[in-house]
């Protein structure tokens, strides 16, 4: 298995390659300054020493004999490691060589005047000039020469000089910048451990470093389990809704399939058949529920709110239920306004409201009227019957507290905690009107905890 690339190694070997590259030009730039620098110093050296001997007074070195002078620097007078052997030769106004000294060849005396780099000897050499004339009268003229080689000889120990301790310095600055960074990634090496360490199949906040830059991934993080605990939560839900629910169909399906192998009298027999009618009726019903409960969980996690129109929503449904409301003898209608804008998931609206008219069908007398009526402030959505006007004593059809199987409720109360709002059922009043009432919140927002 190959390694996995570590952003510590490639932040560390970037950081470390921009070093490098930087010192190295800082140390190239570093070391030519260093050269220009000591020839300019040279050249001030040999401009100074053209003034000093400019500075004597006229007859000093009208004594001296050129042939006796000393062409070199004696090794007991050599007094610093940067002391250059200069050669000095001086002239008068006609020309007469009055003095010479170093191991310089001997230069024209018609030589300009200034900075100049010449080729003079047999061999040829190269040499750095200065020459000058004194400005009164042009008495005396001063050459004063440098060997370009120990100029450049010593240009080069000073610019090394300066450079090396770059050298030194490049393996701490690059220990030191290693620490830091392997400090400053700290936290996020800290983090990751804390999601390795994380159990997503338990509940719980990430305790993540406070740093601004930490909290979208850690925000996008908890989401992530927040969800998936509710997916979880959701899916043993409905798989102890399914255990419930469809045991006492099943048993009772079970239990007069199997009579009806038995020898049974013709009443008997028709009222076992009916009985296996009612309850897989029943067992049909559940499933409706069922489903419908996963659909609201699968929608919850999966789609947004947008904004939509509750009134055009209880038109289509009540046109899509209008045939079975015609086949069970009902009266359907809708009390909506032109337009009903809300925030919210249609898909679960859909589901809730289709529930709602479903069960008030489904679980009412004929002759019942149902009513859906949409409220704008707040966005509502309301199911009406006036079963209890139609209902004869004993008969609790539509008398109970619960929807249908009390899988219907579920559902809505689901989809109305998602929309931030809620779900009551009120009556029946002094008309015989019961009415189921599902009120959206102002944001809708996602259910972190089974209901």
């Amino acid at each position: 298995m190959t390694g996995r690339p570590s952003l510590q190694r490639q932040l560390l070997a970037w950081t470390l390659g921009a070093l490098v590259a930087v010192w190295s030009v800082f140390m190239l730039v570093g070391y030519h300054t260093g050269v220009e620098e000591s020839d300019e110093l040279t050249d001030g050296h040999l401009a100074s020493v053209a003034s000093l001997l400019l500075a004597q007074s006229g007859t000093a070195f009208e004594e001296q004999r050129p042939d006796a002078a000393t062409l070199g620097v004696a090794p007991n007078l050599k007094a610093h490691d940067y002391q250059q052997s200069l050669s000095v030769a001086i002239w008068d106004e006609s020309g007469k060589l009055l003095t010479r000294t170093g191991p310089a060849p001997l230069l024209a005396f018609e030589t300009s005047e200034g900075f100049a780099t010449l080729q003079l000897g047999q061999p040829a050499q190269a040499w750095r000039v200065f020459v000058r004339s004194d400005d009164v009268g042009q008495a005396r003229k001063v050459a004063v020469l440098l060997s370009v080689q120990e100029r450049d000889d010593l240009a080069e120990d000073i610019a090394g000089q300066v450079a090396t301790p770059g050298l030194w310095l490049l393996p701490i600055v690059t220990l030191v910048l290693t620490l830091a960074v392997r400090r400053g990634l700290r936290p996020l090496l800290d983090l990751s451990a804390r999601v390795r360490a994380m159990d997503i199949h338990q509940a719980g906040r990430l305790h993540a470093p406070p740093h601004a830059e930490f909290q979208a991934m850690v925000a996008a993080i908890e989401t992530l389990g927040t969800r998936y605990q509710t997916a979880l939560a959701h899916e043993r839900e409905l798989a102890d809704t399914f255990a419930h629910e469809l045991r006492t169909p099943l048993a009772s399906l079970r239990l007069h399939a199997t009579s009806l192998r038995g020898t049974l009298t013709t009443g008997e027999r028709q009222a076992a058949l009916a009985q296996v009618e009612a309850d897989a009726a029943r067992t049909a019903a559940i499933m409706d529920d069922l489903l419908a409960l996963a659909r609201a969980s699968r929608a919850q996690l999966a789609e947004t709110a947008q904004p939509l129109d509750l009134a055009a929503l209880a038109r289509r449904i009540a046109a899509e239920q209008a045939q079975d409301a015609f086949e069970s003898a009902h009266e359907l209608a809708v009390d909506a306004p032109a337009e009903c804008t809300a925030n919210g998931h249609p898909v679960l609206l859909e589901i809730a409201l289709r529930n709602l008219v479903a069960n008030a069908l489904g679980h009412t007398p004929p002759g019942t009227a149902v009513e859906i009526r949409v409220l704008a402030d707040p966005p509502t959505l309301q199911v009406r019957d006036n079963a209890a006007s139609l209902l004869h004593p004993g008969d609790h059809r539509r008398g109970g507290a619960v929807l249908g199987l009390g899988l219907g409720h579920q559902v809505v109360r689901r989809v109305a905690a998602v929309h931030g709002g809620g779900f009551g059922t009120t009556g029946p009043d002094a008309d015989g009107w019961r009415c189921d009432t599902l009120t959206l919140g102002s944001t809708p927002g996602h259910n972190t905890s089974p209901p």
